[in-house]
């Protein structure tokens, strides 16, 4: 069951690190069936509520999965092993495309923000007890979600746009529950949802974001959550048009206890309309990154939902951070009001390179997919070939298992370090280590 392996450990909470220790060090390879609990506990000589307790602890970190009589197993990609372990170190000399960092050129300055934001701190310093959103943040993401048709709802900041879905996660669901999430998608929630002890239902994802069919089944097997990239989804560029986001709100409508995770990943770099889902059920969550259109270092979003669920993120955030600074808050309104991004002219430099590459591909027979945003999808027969061709002829490219669960294999390329007059080169590389053409085939 466990080859050479031994479980040790007294104590649940011993237990749990020595099998956590043998996942990390790869003596417990990933699908490797742990003993029956009363049979580990008879060979430890423990109660088997002491290994009922360290079972369940892994299951919460992301380490096992649990499938009824089937037993628990090491998970396929346990949260010990990150999917960003998966990426490459890239040689000096190579074109690094596998990067997913918006093109530096086209972040504004942030010295004058930051120096307009340190003189308000020195008029009024932000002290313990206040107010843990900056009002005139606050005021101004209110009227861009309004503006966007996005429903009434407060507002909170997070971290980046990953800690407000952990956050949202952990405010309604529990260890076991099934979260769906786009297959080709986000490595860092594909990763996120294990960890939190939750258990991911792939949805397969078209042009227009997630497909109908795909979230039915995932909400017909159980899934407590659903999370959707409105835009500019990595890796595939989808955005959510109108007549998909009218489908997924009906599908919606029909399991109102659902909870909706709504990542805006292309808010200020995408110039296609938003439409939104939430309002629909009970709970839901719109959240708003600044990383790809002002600088990644901000670690600033900004979210709107439903009262309970911004009342209970809140409340969680109080008893860890307390606040997300108040320095880069106000940074980020004077971005704002000082309109440091224009969204269409970003948008039409990231789409002449997109549009460019995918155009070049196609003429040589291979299909690929980049509707928006800073990224082209390129489903491929073996990307582990693929990716070792590209790097020896000079391009470092994102291997597609970064990103998903149960679509076909493919590669992800990042335009923001890419030159117009580049992309001729980079696809005869791309077609030459192909060798097999992709076209036809399809991302799910």
């Amino acid at each position: 069951m466990l080859g050479d392996y031994r479980i040790t450990g007294r104590r649940a909470a011993d237990i749990a690190a020595d099998v956590e220790a043998g996942v990390a060090s790869g003596a417990l390879p990933p699908g490797s069936l742990l003993p029956p609990m009363r049979e580990l506990a008879g060979e430890l000589g423990v109660n088997p509520n002491t290994v009922a307790a360290a079972y369940r602890t892994l299951r919460e970190r992301g380490v096992i999965e649990t499938d009824g009589r089937r037993g628990s197993r090491v998970r396929a990609r346990p949260s010990s092993t990150p999917r960003d372990a998966l990426r490459m170190v890239v040689p000096q000399g190579v074109r690094d495309l596998a990067e997913g960092s918006p093109d530096v050129h086209l972040l504004p300055a942030l010295e004058g923000p930051l120096a307009v934001a340190a003189r308000r701190y020195a008029q009024a310093p932000t002290l313990y007890g206040a107010d843990p959103v900056a009002p005139e943040l606050a005021e101004l993401a209110r009227a861009a979600f309004d503006a966007d048709g996005v429903p009434p709802g407060p507002v909170a900041v997070t971290s980046g746009a990953l800690d407000g879905i952990e956050r949202v996660l952990t405010a309604h669901l529990r260890a076991g529950d099934a979260v769906a999430v786009e297959d080709p998608g986000w490595g860092g929630a594909l990763d996120l949802v294990p960890a939190l002890g939750l258990r991911v239902l792939p949805v397969a994802v078209d042009d227009d974001g997630p497909r109908p069919e795909a979230v039915a089944r995932a909400l017909a097997a159980g899934a407590r959550a659903l999370v959707v990239t409105s835009r500019a989804q990595n890796p595939t560029g989808a955005a959510v048009g109108a007549e998909r986001a009218r489908e997924l709100r009906d599908l919606l409508a029909a399991h109102p206890e659902v909870l909706l995770i709504e990542d805006d990943h292309g808010n200020g770099i995408v110039d296609l309309p938003l439409h939104p889902l939430g309002g629909v059920t009970r709970h839901w969550v719109l959240v708003r990154s600044t990383a790809k259109a002002y600088g990644p270092d901000l670690r600033l979003a900004v979210l709107t939902g439903d009262e309970v669920t911004l009342d209970r993120l809140r409340g969680r955030q109080r008893l860890g951070p307390g606040w997300v600074s108040r320095l880069l808050q106000y940074a980020v309104v004077e971005l704002w009001n000082a309109g440091a991004v224009d969204p269409v002219a970003v948008s039409r430099s990231y789409a002449a390179r997109r549009d460019a590459l995918v155009e070049a591909l196609r003429q040589r027979g291979i299909r690929a997919y980049g509707r928006s945003g800073l990224n082209v999808w390129v489903p491929v027969v073996d990307e582990t070939v693929v990716v070792a061709r590209l790097l020896a002829a000079g391009w470092a490219v994102a291997p597609g298992a970064v990103f998903r669960v149960e679509a076909g294999p493919g590669i992800r390329l990042t335009v923001s370090q890419l030159a117009v007059a580049e992309v001729p080169g980079l696809a005869d590389a791309v077609a030459a280590a192909a060798s097999v053409g992709a076209a036809g085939v399809r991302y799910d």
